[in-house]
């Protein structure tokens, strides 16, 4: 029985014990030693630390008052003006406990419309005195210049493969689990650098079984192991259409995947393909192009073997 959810279990409590974000620990580091930051903006991928960053920051600057001068809110639940009118702005007005001011963090700020930024950057500067807010975002690109201009800005990368072994193998001992070297490597291919992924599969894949081993983390996560993606492809550009859209209906039917977790794969193994570099270059345009079509709305199987019939189509090309 799953007593508590490993992601918060494990999540790290000081700033110091953050994975694999040496520069943004030093930089926060800084702060805490003064007690004061200024407003802040992070970005990257998912499950590279930043809602732990602003988590650890606020217990670390305001120690047991940490609850009562900390909001967080997250944009992509309750998009829009309101989200800055109502609860930013009722919290930034009151005063701090015991601090000269208190921190508002606002996760994936970049779902947030630009009538809603706005909006915030206007509560920004009116409430300065009181406030410094923390804004968490996937693609900086999309927060509009001038709040941008009015943060400092710092940018998480994907967690290492390294430390994220190295993670993985603390919590396996801690919970004294099983876990082979080939488990090890698929929680890390299938994660792809996202921590809080990886300790979510470790998790579901404690409750089916005593040892954890590849096989188990790519059927909990409906994901192919890369090998089987790879064949396909090869069949493809070999030129027989017919056993590459059977085999890979095959695995999408098994596997519950869908097309763009096809055409994710596809993009992976496409580097991993004994083919010309150029050849590489042209697939990888027409994944791109396929892509974009999945994201409009198109039918899945079909764009995924209309995209299957590329690679047999460059194949026959190339003979």
């Amino acid at each position: 029985m799953i007593k508590s959810i490993w992601v918060e279990k494990y999540r790290p409590k000081k700033v110091a014990q953050i994975t694999d974000q040496i520069e943004v620990v030093e930089r926060l580091k800084g702060y805490i030693k003064s007690h004061n930051l200024p407003n802040i903006l992070f970005a990257g991928p998912p499950g590279t630390g930043k809602t732990t960053s602003a988590i650890a920051l606020a217990k670390e600057i305001f120690e047991d008052n940490w609850k009562a001068n900390f909001l967080e809110l997250n944009a992509s639940d309750e998009r829009g003006i309101n989200v800055v009118r109502g609860n930013i702005k009722s919290f930034a007005r009151t005063q701090a406990l015991n601090s000269d001011f208190k921190i508002i963090f606002l996760d994936e700020a970049d779902a947030l419309t630009k009538d809603a930024q706005n909006a915030m950057r206007r509560t920004m500067e009116r409430y300065t005195g009181t406030c410094r807010f923390i804004l968490s975002c996937n693609y900086s690109s999309k927060i509009i210049a001038p709040i941008q201009s009015r943060c400092a800005l710092f940018r998480f990368r994907p967690i290492a493969e390294n430390a994220m072994i190295e993670r993985i193998k603390f919590i396996t001992e801690s919970e004294e689990m099983s876990i082979t070297e080939n488990g090890i490597g698929a929680i890390v291919y299938v994660s792809e650098g996202d921590l809080r992924m990886a300790i979510n599969l470790l998790q579901s894949a404690s409750v089916m079984g005593k040892t954890i081993d590849e096989k188990l983390i790519f059927r909990i996560a409906a994901k192919v192991r890369p090998e089987y993606i790879r064949k396909i492809l090869e069949v493809a550009l070999s030129g027989d259409f017919m056993k590459a859209r059977t085999e890979l209906r095959k695995i999408m039917i098994s596997n519950g995947m869908t097309g763009e977790d096809v055409v994710s794969q596809f993009h992976r193994e496409v580097f991993n393909l004994n083919i010309p570099e150029e050849s590489k270059i042209i697939l990888v345009d027409k994944i791109g192009e396929y892509d974009f079509r999945l994201t409009e709305g198109s039918n899945d199987l079909i764009q995924i073997e209309a995209l299957l019939a590329q690679f047999v189509k460059h194949g026959q090309h190339c003979e």
